[in-house]
């Protein structure tokens, strides 16, 4: 790498998606400017990044109340890191800013500790001509360690607020043999979709406005049954609009007697294939609709060409009176690593700003990632 990196900046807005409301059924957002296609296309080449950097991403957050920018860093005419920023709003007087799956650095760690202060010297310069006060930047990288020139951020608790994603998943491995992949998991995984398909329970996809419909309802009543809070329609609609749009995703059910008893909202991009959101009735619990949903999900993402399957939030170790303890032993029944990435990083720019982002956003209990077994 030379030593002097050309830095450029993606559109400050996308300019396509400016609108003041969602509408009611959701416009589908438009495809991303050409000028993304090439940060786009190297992401797909970086397993230690997600989908929350993508531009089709981007335009689904700007849809939520999300603004942002974006960093290239360049050594000659190839792309060698960067980050898509998102800025949110959380008072009329404040923001933060949120690199969600990122930044994203070379592997040579010389040239990574480069580019990441690359990054926050431009980030810098950007919070330095905001109108508003700017509390904190908050990552979330796909580092399962933490390198040695990070340094200045506090770790932040799982689902202390809103704004965090999950930092401790399970990943199923694909590229082994179907019966490799059966072999692998806990025996009672392999017994309960053995059960499933002796009751007939079958598995489809379905992105229409009734499989959409029915992911609605399977996701909220599983929020319901357990006390906890759902996410709104206006959250998953424009969300499935984009993947349908870019085709990156999709939904899937398991039915039993004709009715849907399990749903998964399924992403594709790069080397995995995520379980996102989902849910379960609690009827016919029985049959093991869940688990034959999950494995011809993994099946079906194997097909595609991805090597993991990611079920995407359990309990963090060590921790065995989580609230997602339940979830965790359902997932751990696949088999596959337990992977736990560094946790969310925030580095404050304004303490008392800070302080007021914490106290408005504090959250009294813990959200439920994806599906619940129960």
């Amino acid at each position: 790498m030379n030593s002097q990196l050309a830095i450029e900046f993606a559109p400050a807005q996308l300019d396509e998606l400016r609108p003041q409301a969602v509408p009611e059924p959701p416009t589908p957002p438009v495809l991303a400017p050409d000028r993304w296609n090439t940060w786009d296309a190297f992401l797909e080449t970086i397993p230690e990044t997600g989908f929350m950097q993508t531009s089709w991403w981007v335009d689904f957050r700007d849809i939520c109340g999300f603004d942002n920018f974006g960093i290239t860093l360049k050594d000659g005419g190839d792309i060698v890191g960067g980050a898509i920023v998102l800025k949110y709003s959380w008072s009329n007087e404040n923001s933060f800013y949120y690199i969600q799956d990122g930044p994203v650095l070379p592997d040579d760690p010389v040239a990574a500790e480069q580019v990441f202060q690359a990054i926050l010297e431009e980030i810098e310069q950007h919070r330095q001509a905001e109108q508003s006060v700017v509390s904190h930047l908050r990552i979330e990288p796909r580092w399962t360690t933490l390198p040695d020139f990070v340094s200045g951020f506090r770790p932040i608790r799982p689902l202390a607020d809103p704004y965090l994603e999950t930092r401790d998943t399970r990943c199923v491995d694909l590229r082994p043999s179907e019966s490799a992949i059966l072999a692998q998991m806990k025996p009672k995984g392999r017994y309960n979709i053995g059960i499933a398909r002796r009751h007939g329970v079958s598995v489809i996809e379905d992105m229409s406005e009734r499989g959409v419909a029915d992911f609605l309802r399977i996701y909220k009543r599983m929020t319901l049954r357990q006390g906890l809070k759902p996410k709104p329609p206006d959250y998953f609609r424009p969300l499935l609009s984009a993947l349908a749009e870019q085709q990156r995703g999709s939904l899937f059910f398991a039915e039993y007697q004709g009715r849907r008893l399990a749903a998964a909202l399924v992403v594709y991009f790069g080397p995995r294939a995520t379980y996102f959101f989902g849910g379960s009735l609690a009827i016919h619990r029985n049959v093991m609709a869940p688990y034959l949903l999950h494995f011809e999900i993994m099946r079906k993402a194997k097909a595609l060409g991805h090597e993991w399957y990611d079920l995407w939030g359990i309990a963090p170790p060590n921790e065995p009176d989580h609230p997602w303890q339940r979830i965790t032993v359902f997932k751990a029944k696949f088999g596959g690593l337990e992977v736990n990435l560094v946790p969310t990083l925030d580095l404050v720019y304004d303490a008392a700003a800070y302080d007021g982002y914490v106290a408005t956003n504090a959250r009294s209990a813990f959200g439920a990632p994806a599906l619940s077994p129960s």
